[in-house]
């Protein structure tokens, strides 16, 4: 990860929920602890991240905010209104920070009003892979926010994985895409151990094939660089098994399946942020 936006800045969160660690984790390779402060409505999981991590720990949002100059609110979205309206009362947010909402489906808009369009704000839209250092997030700057704001936020997201800066206009895409997609690639994992149960195999070691054969077959298309197709086209000989059972995922629709899966959630993404 290049660091030299975050070198010497301090970083607050304010929600330590499950992205909130996975990105202190993630920062925990360049940042010293000393560095990171995180707040919490739970004193045990402020206690637990205190213990495991060595950060810094408030149960006021305020001081967090003083602490730092990179904040991140790392909230339920429904949630958000309610954690912010103390901290713009007591002009806590100040236009020296850089504020990064992971925050699902509040817009850059919504964020400006609540705070201010001369404030830097990004947006982030995740994915729960970032817990295990291989997310993808995309991201987008506000009115208020410079190339350097913005590449700043780019570096802190890769400590958990890809990140791609892209307009806001693309976020819903995003979410229909990469936010949702962890489950559709689990629920094809959870189908191709069921065949292979179906099959003979016993669960275990279908599970074992299966979560490689998925994780390796990633692998090659990234290493390689080439399509899909071109891979695929690879281990698929003419009148063989593997025709066979492409076949049979054609016939199932499963292309047609995927493309209206992403467009089903994107369309759901654009009706809960009230795009259009």
């Amino acid at each position: 990860m290049k660091v030299s936006q975050l070198e010497g800045r301090r970083i607050g969160f304010i929600g330590g929920g499950a992205m909130a660690e996975a990105l202190l984790r993630g920062l925990l390779a360049n940042v010293p602890a000393d560095r990171l402060t995180v707040s919490d409505v739970s004193q045990a999981r402020l206690d637990s991240l205190h213990a495991q991590l060595g950060v810094n720990v408030t149960p006021d949002n305020v001081e967090v905010c003083r602490r730092s100059d990179i904040l991140v609110l790392a909230v339920k979205p429904q949630v958000l209104p309610a954690v912010l309206a103390p901290l713009i009362a007591a002009k806590a947010i100040l236009f020296h920070h850089l504020v990064i909402s992971i925050a699902a489906g509040i817009t850059l808009a919504q964020l400006e009003h609540w705070l201010s369009p001369e404030i830097p704000i990004v947006r982030v839209m995740p994915n729960t892979p970032a817990l295990v250092g291989m997310g993808a997030s995309a991201l987008s700057g506000g009115r208020g926010t410079s190339e350097t704001d913005v590449e700043t936020a780019r570096q802190l997201l890769e400590a958990v994985g890809l990140a791609e800066v892209l307009p806001e206009s693309y976020l819903d895409a995003v979410t229909g895409l990469s936010g949702s997609g962890p489950a559709y690639v689990y629920l094809f994992i959870e189908a191709l151990i069921d065949a292979g149960v179906k099959e003979g195999l016993s669960r275990d070691l279908a599970r074992r094939l299966a979560l490689q054969t998925v994780a390796g077959s990633a692998e090659m298309i990234r290493r390689t660089g080439n399509h899909p197709a071109v891979e695929r086209d690879k281990v698929t000989s003419p009148g063989g098994t593997t025709i066979a059972g492409v076949q049979a995922l054609e016939d199932g629709g499963l292309r047609s399946s995927v493309f209206a899966a992403v467009h089903a959630a994107t369309r759901r993404a654009r009706e809960l942020s009230g795009s259009r």
